[in-house]
């Protein structure tokens, strides 16, 4: 079980929005950098990327602050937003992230995600993000009529790394994750899932840890540890403790 830190970025820094909705964020730092390398110092083994002006422009926007956070930190970086073709994709890749996530480009453009996964084996994951069980695509602005289960079976055979999973109802307002939509997907899917939106306290790394969740890869969290709901230190001796 992996905890994924989130370091979602508008206009250059760390922020949190709150039901995705970019006119309501949360500066939490102006320095991703410092930001990663805090992460890093807490015993974290991964974190989580994401440009949101650039999923909302379909390119790349904040990539001033994705080669900072790569600067400073020597963990594997998965980032998504605004990736929608194979050269923005391998410019990453070059660049030293460890894994793209596709979540538009893989509802719009399902070939695209195949030929990545083809051409870069391990280092493509797909986003789906739901809003009332609906995938929602371009910084969720647009909603598509596919269930998250149904473009989660469209990659089964693809080959991609994993799929993360986010409940848009309740991202950034802490209402705890959407554990039963989480492990419906894991189970209908062989591709590992990781759990997004609305992890909230040590209470939610608790329901993680049980044996029903054993099928899933990890899970992000964001606005929890940035205000101090969730202590990073009690949230992975947990998950290491369950692990062992």
């Amino acid at each position: 079980m992996i905890l994924f830190p989130a370091i979602d970025l508008k206009d250059g820094a760390c922020v949190r929005l709150k039901l995705g909705d970019m006119d309501q964020a949360t500066v939490f730092n102006d320095d991703p950098g410092e930001q990663a390398r805090q992460f890093q110092s807490q015993g974290f083994k991964w974190i989580h990327v994401v440009d949101l002006n650039g999923a909302f422009a379909g390119e790349s926007v904040n990539g001033a602050a994705v080669e900072a956070i790569l600067k400073a930190v020597t963990l594997p970086i998965q980032l998504g937003g605004g990736l929608r073709d194979l050269p923005g994709i391998e410019a990453w890749l070059q660049k030293g992230v460890t894994r793209v996530i596709l979540g538009t480009v893989a509802v719009r453009d399902p070939d695209l995600v195949r030929e990545a996964s083809r051409m870069f084996p391990g280092k493509i994951v797909v986003g789906i993000d739901a809003r009332g069980g609906r995938v929602a695509v371009e910084g969720w602005a647009e909603e598509s009529e596919l269930s998250a289960i149904e473009l989660g079976k469209r990659f089964e055979d693809a080959g991609v790394a994993a799929i993360v999973y986010t409940d848009i109802d309740r991202d950034g307002i802490l209402k705890g994750l959407n554990i039963e939509a989480t492990l419906a997907l894991a189970q209908a899917v062989s591709i590992p899932v990781i759990a997004s939106g609305g992890l909230a306290s040590i209470e939610d790394i608790r329901r993680l840890v049980q044996e029903d969740c054993r099928i899933l890869e990890g899970a992000i969290s964001g606005r929890a540890i940035y205000d101090g709901r969730l202590d990073p230190a009690e949230a992975l001796q947990l998950i290491g403790e369950a692990g062992e």
